[in-house]
């Protein structure tokens, strides 16, 4: 099999070649004109403000509910007793987002249902929701949010009866 250059392909191939190995053989020693603006005082991969540290904690109901990211605050959530710090996703659950009514609060049965109306929150006066009639695809799904939150938030406490603390 030869080598044809009278094939555009081949003819391509071979200036790219003969390229390349001109600018390995006679690099350019160019000097840039001005020095980066962003540079000049130094680098670093340091950012500028660490996260607040997060302790693992118990709550309940109602020491969780101020957890919702009014005023600035953090945003807690819960699923099945176990709470994620869901602040990275405020324009999801923030006040203004469109799973607000899970902020602070045990999203358990909203999330097995895949319905965030109000009546799906337990209130937190109330004990918590035994999630005993949901079916198993409801349940499936609810494991499968709580997969999704592992994954994507830190997992920063558990959630347990009002009276249990």
């Amino acid at each position: 099999m030869a080598f044809d250059l009278g094939t555009p392909v081949n003819t391509a191939l071979l200036l790219y070649i003969l390229y390349s190995i001109q600018r390995i053989i006679f690099p350019s020693n160019s000097v840039p004109q001005s020095v980066p603006n962003e540079f000049k005082n130094g680098y670093t991969w340091m950012p500028k403000s660490h996260p607040p540290t997060l302790l693992y904690q118990t709550y309940t109901p109602k020491t969780l509910a101020p957890f919702d990211g009014k005023e600035g605050r953090r945003i807690l959530l819960s699923i099945k007793g176990v709470v994620y710090d869901v602040t990275a996703g405020r324009n999801f659950y923030g006040p203004e987002g469109m799973y607000a009514n899970f902020a602070g609060r045990d999203a358990s049965r909203g999330m097995a249902k895949q319905s965030f109306d109000e009546e799906m929150i337990t209130p937190i006066d109330q004990p918590l929701d035994k999630l005993d009639d949901l079916t198993p695809e409801e349940i499936a799904n609810m494991h499968g949010w709580m997969e999704h939150f592992a994954s994507k938030y830190i997992i920063c406490g558990k959630l347990v009866e009002n009276d249990a603390v």
